[in-house]
């Protein structure tokens, strides 16, 4: 990709897919070594996520000699985190629904839906909780990596 290039959308997609990255090591290695059927380890992927939208808003606020509209780095936050839950959630179901389907055994309580559905609803509870979360992310972020000229005047003159 060329540097001459970068937009809010193509930095999303990439910082997107590079966070999808890592959040996918991170459950891998959760579910190698026994930790992915303890629900609470899995705020470490909004950590993740929070790492991967602060790094795709820096790289786009470096690209633009630190003159970054407000709105651009926001959704490029909004994207990071949209591309790497989708990507992820995709990740998820070829995981829970075909290499170990043990794995949504410690996920529901019951089994009122069916599997299928289980892993759906997985699915979509992902790509939820990945959105919002940017979401939250993108705008405590753009608090600290927004422009100069966005930032209130200290002084009165």
């Amino acid at each position: 990709m060329a540097t001459s290039r970068i937009t809010p959308e193509t930095n999303g997609i990439r910082y997107g897919l590079f966070t999808a990255g890592g959040m996918i090591l991170y459950f891998l290695i959760a579910s190698l070594t026994g930790l992915s059927e303890r629900i609470e380890f899995s705020f470490l992927n909004g950590v993740i996520l929070a790492v991967g939208i602060c790094m795709a808003i820096v790289n786009y606020k470096r690209f633009r000699q630190d003159r970054m509209p407000y709105l651009h780095g926001f959704g490029t936050g909004i994207i990071t985190a949209i591309v790497a839950s989708v990507v992820f959630a995709f990740f998820f179901i070829l995981y829970a629904g075909v290499l170990n389907r043990h794995i949504m055994e410690g996920i529901r309580a019951e089994d009122l839906f069916g599997f299928d559905l289980s892993v759906t609803i997985a699915f979509l509870a992902i790509i939820l909780q990945g959105a919002m979360s940017g979401v939250i992310i993108s705008l405590v972020a753009m608090q600290y990596y927004k422009s100069p000229d966005h930032k209130p005047i200290t002084g009165i003159e």
